[in-house]
This record gives C-alpha cells, structure tokens and sequence, in this order.
C-alpha cells in the first residue's frame, strides 16, 4: 500500500527509490549498534542531507528542494515501513515538526541562519514543550524566558525531548509574560552553544532505543531577542498552528509501521506449520489477516484524503487528530495480533515482530495522547 496510490506521482516515486537505498546502505548496516548505544551516529544527519531526505519541503533560496508536504510524506511512510522507528523519529521531527515552525514564523534571517544547514544535517533541530509534570498540558509549563535589554534570559527544565542529545538548536516554549494559562507563552531559539544550557541523560524506553530522548536543562542562558521566533506571546496560537501537520506525520508513521507488521506476519504464517500445515491455511489466521488488511486499508485511504487537504492548507485541528487518533489506535491492534500469530517467538527481540511491538507503544502518547484527541475531536461535535 505504500506506492501506486493517487496521490503520488513520479516524483514520489524517485524520493521513494533514494529512501530506499538510502536506508538499504546508510542505516540497515549500523541500526542494530545504534539500538544497543541508544544514539544514531552524527554521520547519519550529513549522509541524510546528501541523499535530499531533509526538509524537502524547504524552498530553492533556502537551498531545499521546493517540494509540497507530500514529499516529507513519502520519506516517513520509507522510513516507517523499514523497521528503523528511531532513525525516523529523529528525522521526522527535524524536517516534519520543527522545520515547519521556522518555515512559518522565523524570520528572514532566522530561515537564512538555519534553514540551509537544516537541510544539509549541518545543524540539527528539537522543540521542548514539555516539562516534567506537565505532560500534555502546555499551560503548565514553567520554563520561562525574562526580557533583559536586548537578550532573553531562559531558565527551566524539559524533557521527553526528541534529538536532545543530538541537537544543534531548540524551540524553547517558555513564558514571557505573567499572564495565565496559554498566554504570555512565546517561542525562543536556543543555539546549544550557549552557556547555561545543559543536556541530561539521555533516556532509556521501551521502544525506539536508537531516537535519542532527554532532559534539557537552561540554568540562565542568555539569547539575543531577535532569537524570539513568531510574536511575543505567540506561542499557543504558532502551537496549534503547527501541530496538526505534526499529528498528520504521526499518523502517516503509524501506517506505515503497521503495514510492515502485517507484511511481514503474512509471510511468516505461509511458513510457520501447525498440526501439519502452515497456520495461513487455517481460517482463524486467514479471518484475522482479512480483518488487518481492511484496517489497513481504511487508514491509508484516510490518511491520503487528510493529507491532500493538508497539502491545500485546509486540514483542521479536528480532522488531524481524528487521523492520530484512529491510526495510532489501529497500530496498536495490529502489532499487538501479528506478534500473536508469531506465538513464543514473537515475544522475542531477535524477530522484529517484536521490536515492532514496542516501538508502537508511544504513538498513542507523544503529540498529543490519544484522550487528548478525543477531548478536541469532542470539541467540533
């Protein structure tokens, strides 16, 4: 289901192609080493950047490709479908997430500064929002950014930050008002060079072990104020802006995760035998494929339909977490019944059923929980 769908044409089909050797020669040799040290080589970013798997969506002055969100597409759905959920998630939120705020909001010199460096992997990016007891609450955040002369001076804690150990810059959600609740929130650049900011641990979870995950301390760093990205106070509106192209991409990675699940479980019933023959030829496995590949088949039509509107700058709030909701959901089933037709073996981390397994738990919890969605879907009721 990952080609020959309308939505994609010739282009697609070569960025689909250099995914595809990109991840045969660059990652396949190195993932399992990377797993084991919790980290991808630096390497990887240069090697990305090369390969055009960046940022495509970065125009020509910026020295991108120029192409539409479809592209950025197209490169999640590759890296999804390998197997490799850390690679893609560092990637994903450099090009996917936090590209499209600089896109938006930065300023002609900000995108100039870090735009071409992003789409070289010269400079990697993260965004923090969130603080170690807000979760999915924003308006809890206690990060702040105070005004003195011509600098910010960001003090706070973050965590669950994706590319932390790695990154180069961060959007920092910060408070830079007094005012309760979402407002007073801004966005600030944070170059890691500075001092006063400091990296902690980096986390160990139960999936994704190569995506790097951390802690980010700023014990009084000190930034310009043209470091401010979008308008004081801006941040919630820039956030909700943003985040259902966020949402979108994590919907299209869940797809593609789940239909490397069912791929490869198909196979593996037409060779695993019971009582005599393969477990495919009985109806209890063959009822329970029929049932995943029409799940699977509803959720790329879905999430096709919702990123054709997104490309047109008309996917909403609500219809974005309806595709991260449904999808996420529907992943979980299916790696949760394909390691099932594995039986014992797939509780075992030497077959990627189960890898896969775990690598999906967290689609249902980063950018937004699955009661989160709900709570907005109920809002457009």
């Amino acid at each position: 289901m990952l080609s020959n769908r309308a939505i994609h044409g010739e282009e697609h089909r070569q960025l689909r192609e250099t995914a595809r050797r990109f991840l045969a020669s660059e990652v396949a040799p190195h993932f399992a080493r990377w797993e084991e040290a919790g980290i991808v080589d630096r390497a990887m970013w240069t090697k990305g950047g090369e390969a055009g798997l960046l940022c495509p969506q970065v125009g020509e002055d910026y020295d991108g490709a120029g192409g539409d969100f479809s592209m950025n597409a197209v490169i999640v759905e590759e890296f999804a479908y390998s197997g490799f959920a850390g690679p893609t998630s560092d990637f994903s939120v450099h090009s996917d997430v936090c590209c499209g705020y600089l896109l938006s909001y930065g300023t002609p010199e900000q995108k100039r500064r870090w735009l071409p460096r992003m789409v070289s992997g010269e400079a990697v990016c993260a965004i923090a929002m969130t603080e170690p007891g807000t979760g999915s609450d924003l308006q809890g955040i206690r990060t702040r950014a105070v005004r003195d002369g011509d600098d910010y001076v960001v003090t706070g804690q973050k965590t669950f930050i994706s590319n932390g150990q790695m990154c180069d810059l961060v959007i920092v959600v910060a408070r830079t008002g007094d005012e309760p609740g979402s407002r007073g929130m801004s966005l600030i650049l944070v170059e890691t060079d500075r001092e006063g900011f400091r990296r902690g641990r980096n986390l160990e979870k139960l999936g994704q072990l190569s995506a790097d995950t951390s802690e980010l301390f700023f014990d009084g760093v000190r930034v310009p104020a043209t470091n401010l990205l979008g308008v004081e106070g801006g941040a919630m509106g820039a956030l909700m802006s943003e985040l259902p192209q966020e949402r979108l991409i994590i919907a299209i990675t869940s797809m593609g995760a789940a239909q490397k699940a069912f791929d490869i479980t198909r196979d593996y019933t037409r060779e695993r035998k019971a009582f005599g023959k393969p477990i495919a030829d009985m109806q209890n496995t063959r009822y329970r494929l029929a049932d995943l590949k029409t799940e699977l088949a509803v959720g790329w039509a879905f999430v096709d339909q919702c990123l054709a509107r997104h490309v047109e700058g008309k996917l909403g709030q609500s219809e974005a977490s309806m595709a991260k909701l449904w999808t996420s959901e529907m992943h979980g089933r299916v790696v949760d019944q394909c390691l099932q037709l594995f039986g014992g073996y797939g509780f075992m981390r030497e077959y990627e059923i189960c890898r896969l397994y775990a690598d999906a738990r967290v689609q249902r919890i980063y950018g937004g929980t699955s009661e989160i969605m709900r709570e907005l879907i109920s809002r457009s009721l």
